[in-house]
């Protein structure tokens, strides 16, 4: 036979056919169960993605640059300067020196909660009633507030550094009259919500309930974590960052990181 003859009944392959593109790799996947509390440092250009597996979940979050630890998660930035009470895909995330620390580039639920924070220990007694670790070992009863400060302690922060954190999965709007009203089954079983990371972040997290879930019985619901290398981050020219504001954030990016103008077109 030639060396380019085609074999009977065999398919012509086409230099130009498309190819599929392959899966992201999948540096780790962990569960993390209800009640708990988890810590990583994310390099820039990588995915985060939170999964809700039962439904119902809540999974609290907070930012620190690990090279100045004052530099961390801003919340009314992130919703003044992007002019929205509620964050969702296609917002981003910002500091308080107004750099960005990543962006939401996928949420199934279409609503993340950054303005009611944590429960304390005596919020969920008062909720839940009284379980200790010694008495009841891994079902305790544990608040999103004591959670954040055993976390934080490990990099050498305390209470004054804990700020108004995200509630990744929750939904919480206002009434007429201005009360939040928290909105049960917001989050369905296999939501997932993606974070691209636009610098290096430290993310502190727990998947306590959030403080105003009015379950009857202390909801302990696991999220699982799956980092992925992004393959690109944000660029000065994507038409989904148009904002003046998130212009500016990426900006303040490229100079922290030291990209050239062009580079960062």
């Amino acid at each position: 036979m030639m060396p380019n003859e085609k074999r009977p009944n065999e398919p012509m392959l086409s230099d130009t056919e498309p190819t599929q593109p392959s899966a992201p790799e999948v540096i780790f996947t962990e569960t993390i169960p209800g009640a708990s509390h988890w810590s990583m440092k994310i390099p820039r250009g990588y995915t985060l993605t939170a999964t809700d597996i039962e439904g119902g979940a809540n999974l609290s979050v907070l930012f620190y640059n690990p090279e100045n630890l004052l530099e961390r998660y801003n919340a009314p930035d992130t919703l003044k300067c992007q002019h929205t009470f509620k964050l969702t895909a296609g917002h981003c995330l910002y500091s308080d020196m107004g750099r960005i620390f990543c962006r939401i580039v996928h949420d199934d639920t279409g609503w993340i909660d950054t303005v009611c924070g944590v429960a304390n220990k005596a919020k969920v007694t008062q909720k839940w009633g009284e379980r200790t670790y010694q008495t009841d070992r891994n079902q305790w009863k544990q608040n999103g507030y004591d959670a954040l400060l055993v976390e934080v302690a490990k990099y050498g922060l305390g209470k004054r550094d804990l700020a108004a954190n995200l509630n990744l999965f929750s939904q919480v709007r206002t009434d007429t009259a201005g009360h939040l009203i928290y909105e049960e089954n917001h989050s369905r079983p296999g939501d997932s919500i993606a974070l691209n990371f636009e610098m290096e972040t430290l993310v502190i997290l727990t998947t306590c309930p959030h403080p105003l879930n009015p379950a009857s019985e202390y909801p302990f619901k696991p999220v699982q974590l799956t980092l992925t290398p992004s393959g690109e981050t944000a660029t000065l020219a994507d038409p989904e960052h148009g904002k003046d504001e998130n212009q500016r954030g990426l900006e303040n990016n490229r100079r922290y990181h030291c990209i050239s103008p062009q580079e960062a077109l």
